[in-house]
């Protein structure tokens, strides 16, 4: 038979299966006998799976007959998995920097850790010397969040107004020179308000609260330039020494020792002498723009609040070993910042040489250094002052003082306010504080002097003017300056006590 009578023949038997079974019978390949075949279950599942690859082959066999359009698929498909991938990493590494970013934020708002090359490597020390600081009576910050919350300031301030940058566009302090009254100038550092209100609240809650030596009596409540000088009254020598750059010379790792002595955590303390020194910088204009670079190690700002009270705290050893030296040898001893003062009943030049020899080996060993221009001895029938208040036989006022301060009065009362000076601040705010000044040092003076200025401001040509001036300023005139009649210690201080002003 040709083809196609073949296929014809196998299309009668009804299939290509019956004419395989037809032809193997014919052929004697299978019984007659034994009847048609029938597939197995088994085999039928074979099949058909067969059967499905089969056409799922032809199907590619179709699609790869076009090797072009093929491969375009194949990179479409490649590049759509690798847009998907991107995204879905793009998207993983946004999540993480969001979470690491809020992580982040909220450990800065409980905790430091950098404030500066040189100043950042004891925040990591956060145990508290509890048992010290409650001996001292001294409040307990166990973390910079608990000191963050009793200070009432937010974390970042605290580390605004902290950082030590070795080149910034921007300084916490104002400074400026004022003319001292021995001769030459010198440098006030004022703080910025919100560093000033910081270092207020380290003074009150802290420095105000560690114990002084009653020697101590300069820039201490209760205490006065009138306390200073009384036990020097009537003395037949006094010896005053003034200490060359008492507050510059303290600097930073002094006044952070300090804090960890009274039994802070090294990173409390960190934070707390970084609050209070403030480093050395030159003023450079560089492009229009003006940068304060660093020049020296961090150190007392003259014109800080919190200076005087960490000076007094830091001289409780060598005011111990000047009050056990004046004491073997019968002589008074008492400080005012830097203003040191010993005096004695009697006493010959021996003891006058030997007082001075061991006071200078005092002052040394302590880290300070002897202002050779200020060493002052002076003997009975000589006017004897303690940091200008005369002693000789009792608390008084210079007559040269008096007499100027008496000649200011009288032409306030009588020219008005056209051309009187008096002082360095505004000429009310002056005399309103030497007559309290003259008042704690000389009661019987100074009452008299109080009635006359009282009269003169109250007078119709300057009682407005002093109630003007008054309203404009923040505070009371007679809570935000201190002065003495020796203006070189001036300092701005929150007083108590209206005696304490001028």
């Amino acid at each position: 038979m040709d083809r196609q009578e073949l296929w014809n023949h196998v299309k009668e038997l009804g299939g290509r299966d019956a004419f395989i079974l037809h032809e193997m019978k014919r052929l004697g390949f299978w019984d007659v006998s034994k009847g048609v075949p029938q597939l197995s279950e088994e085999l039928r599942q074979q099949r058909i799976v067969l059967e499905g690859e089969l056409g799922d082959a032809v199907k590619k066999q179709a699609v790869y007959r076009n090797k072009k359009k093929m491969l375009r698929d194949m990179r479409k498909k490649r590049m759509s998995e690798a847009k998907m991938r991107r995204t879905e990493t793009k998207e993983k590494r946004l999540r993480q920097k969001e979470e690491r970013a809020s992580n982040w934020s909220a450990e800065m708002e409980q905790d430091i850790k950098w404030l500066g090359e040189g100043v950042s490597a004891g925040l990591k020390n956060k145990t508290n010397n509890t048992t010290q600081l409650e001996a001292l009576g001294l409040p307990v910050y166990s973390t910079l969040k608990e000191l963050s919350d009793a200070m009432k300031t937010p974390m970042n301030e605290i580390r605004f107004l902290a950082f030590d940058k070795k080149v910034s566009h921007i300084s916490h302090y104002k400074s400026f020179k004022v003319a001292k009254k021995t001769g030459g100038f010198r440098e006030i550092s004022a703080p910025a308000p919100r560093l000033k209100a910081a270092q207020h609240w380290i003074l009150e809650n802290i420095l105000y609260k560690a114990t002084l030596h009653h020697a101590a009596h300069g820039f201490v409540p209760e205490r006065s330039i009138a306390s200073n000088a009384l036990p020097h009254v009537g003395a037949d020598v006094v010896i005053n020494l003034d200490v060359k750059d008492f507050f510059p010379s303290v600097h930073y790792k002094r006044v952070k020792g300090l804090f960890v002595s009274l039994g802070y955590s090294e990173q409390i303390a960190t934070v707390l002498a970084l609050l209070c020194t403030e480093p050395q910088t030159d003023e450079i204009m560089l492009d229009g723009q003006k940068y304060h670079v660093t020049n020296g190690a961090r150190r007392l700002p003259q014109g800080a609040p919190t200076s005087p009270a960490i000076t007094n705290i830091l001289c409780w050893g060598m005011d111990l070993r000047f009050e056990g030296m004046a004491r073997s040898l019968g002589w008074n001893y008492t400080r005012y910042a830097d203003d040191i003062t010993c005096s004695k009943k009697g006493g010959n030049t021996q003891d006058i040489n030997r007082v001075l020899w061991q006071a200078q080996q005092i002052i040394e060993n302590e880290g300070f250094v002897v202002h050779p221009k200020k060493i002052k001895v002076m003997r009975k029938g000589s006017r004897q002052e303690v940091t200008g208040v005369v002693v000789n036989e009792k608390l008084n006022i210079s007559r040269e003082r008096l007499k100027e301060f008496r000649a200011v009065l009288h032409h306030l009362d009588t020219k008005g306010l056209v051309g009187a000076k008096f002082g360095k601040g505004h000429i009310l705010e002056s005399i309103q504080g030497f007559a309290n000044y003259v008042l704690m040092v000389n009661p019987e003076k100074g009452a008299i002097l109080k009635e006359k200025v009282n009269k003169i401001l109250g007078k119709p040509a300057i009682k407005p003017i002093l109630e003007a001036q008054q309203s404009a300023q923040k505070t009371p005139i007679t809570t935000t300056l201190i002065k003495t009649s020796k203006e070189e210690h001036s300092q701005e201080q929150p007083l108590k006590d209206w005696w304490r002003v001028w």
